[in-house]
């Protein structure tokens, strides 16, 4: 037996209708729409971790280097154990609470903000372990697992959109078309690279979104040498009112080289012990608390949406065996704190993937080892620049909106909790908020409806724990124990 045919029958590409050739694509489109997070997490992360005798550069190329291992580990768990073509990361949002939030907000050292994360991590393998994560997953009620799909497909394209600069903050309506569109060169860019990848993709041509995605990126360097920026249309878009992703430029800075001392992780990795000698008690379970209910239902959210689309749910909306990619999820995060990262997760670019036709773990094998190949050369995620690989996000959102058509919108009890499911997500930038209106929506809906009957007592738990997190979350209740 060749090693294609070992490939082959020990990730079932025969049972999935797959081959190697689409596992491999599949796991390059994945890989490219989420490898800016190898940039994008250090940067977020560097605001909070400062180390002393060592400078902010080195720091950030750590912590590059420790969201290369921690995605790996994670995404390699996934295609080895659970045979699932998902890919994961440290999470956004996540970071940004960790960083922003915990640390510079609430004076939590960094240390104890890991430590929180691998508590966190180690509950989850605990609950995985004994099916009670997927147990909890399965009392979500049947509308909001219809709806998730379709709310994510929403989130996707309003990231994509905002990343292209299509779109841009107003201070009167929040959201707005971008007043400079036409005069953006990144904005200009980033549509026809939309339309082409658009077309592509309806003609039926193999590899359609990594074909847009080269595409775009060569276009864009070439522009950036012709002389053209998109600085000119941010001040243009300031002066009016609007305002635009700054960050974003044609083509990307020159590759950052990593110095030999950056593979050094040594200040960061083992820092949570000394966080876990620091800890307060009850601020400390609070911080555990937010954190495990976040990565908790966007890890819930994503594998449920992406798995509708890839066709793996069974006839009541679940994912057969979850416990594996829970378990892949929990080893990941437990490992990235460890390192030094926030809460690794499941991402949902891995729709992008499943769309190129990926249904194994072949596709996340892929992706963890372009992953590992990234430390031994220049990131993958500095050549790509990012308008390029979101614009895909905006044609996989559009795929997957056709999830709605299974819902029974002419039934309230799934039109309402469904459509609060899809709303809340993209306007709260959030997945799990997005899941939380629904579950919480369900029961109450039901039994204004005289059909509490149908509502099980552990959809009403459910819905009394999402309430709880909410005043948590938001009621201050964090900054007044830290204060």
């Amino acid at each position: 037996m060749g090693i294609s045919e070992t490939v082959a029958d020990y990730f079932g590409f025969d049972e999935h209708g797959t081959d190697l050739r689409t596992e491999m694509l599949a796991g390059l489109t994945t890989f490219l729409t989420m490898s800016y997070i190898v940039v994008v997490n250090p940067a977020i992360l560097a605001n909070a971790i400062t180390i002393e005798g060592i400078g902010p550069n080195r720091i950030f190329q750590m912590i590059a280097v420790v969201t290369l291992i921690s995605a790996a580990v994670a995404t390699l768990v996934m295609a080895l154990y659970a045979n699932r073509p998902f890919g994961q990361a440290p999470g956004l949002g996540l970071n940004a609470f960790f960083a922003f939030t915990v640390v510079l907000g609430l004076g939590i050292p960094w240390q104890t903000a890991l430590a929180a994360v691998v508590v966190e991590g180690i509950v989850f393998i605990a609950l995985t372990a004994v099916g009670a994560r997927e147990a909890i997953i399965r009392l979500f009620p049947e509308p909001v697992k219809l709806a998730v799909g379709a709310g994510i497909g929403l989130f996707l394209a309003i990231i994509g959109l905002i990343e292209m600069r299509v779109v841009a903050g107003d201070p009167a309506t929040f959201v707005a078309f971008s007043p400079v569109l036409t005069a953006d060169p990144i904005a200009v860019l980033s549509v026809v690279g939309l339309f082409v990848t658009l077309a592509l993709y309806a003609r039926g041509v193999r590899g359609a979104i990594v074909i847009g995605v080269i595409l775009t990126s060569i276009a864009g360097y070439a522009a950036s040498a012709l002389g053209y920026s998109g600085q000119a249309a941010v001040e243009a878009a300031q002066q009016s009112g609007a305002s635009l992703k700054a960050s974003v430029v044609l083509a990307p800075d020159a590759p950052i080289v990593y110095e030999a001392s950056s593979y050094d992780v040594t200040p960061l990795a083992g820092a949570f012990v000394d966080g876990l000698s620091r800890v307060e008690p009850f601020s400390f379970a609070l911080i555990v608390f937010t954190f495990f209910f976040v990565d908790f239902f966007d890890t819930a959210g994503t594998l449920t949406g992406v798995s509708q689309a890839a066709g793996f749910l069974d006839e009541d909306g679940n994912l057969p065996d979850m416990d594996k990619p829970l378990m892949a999820d929990a080893v990941g995060t437990t490992v990235g704190g460890m390192l030094g990262t926030s809460t690794v997760t499941t991402y949902i670019e891995s729709a992008t993937g499943v769309e190129e036709g990926g249904r194994t773990g072949m596709t996340a094998l892929v992706v963890g080892l372009l992953f590992l190949a990234s430390l031994a050369v220049v990131p993958l995620a500095a050549a790509v620049p990012t308008y390029a690989s979101h614009l895909v996000l905006v044609v996989v959102g559009i795929i997957m909106l056709s999830n709605v058509a299974e819902i029974a919108w002419d039934d309230l009890a799934y039109a309402i909790p469904a459509a609060l499911t899809i709303f809340i997500m993209p306007f709260t930038f959030s997945i799990a908020y997005g899941i939380a209106a629904g579950i919480v929506s369900y029961p109450v809906v039901k039994a204004a409806m005289g059909r509490a009957d149908e509502v099980s007592a552990g959809q009403w738990v459910l819905a009394g724990l999402f309430v709880v997190y909410f005043f948590v979350r938001t009621g201050g209740v964090l900054a007044g124990v830290a204060g």
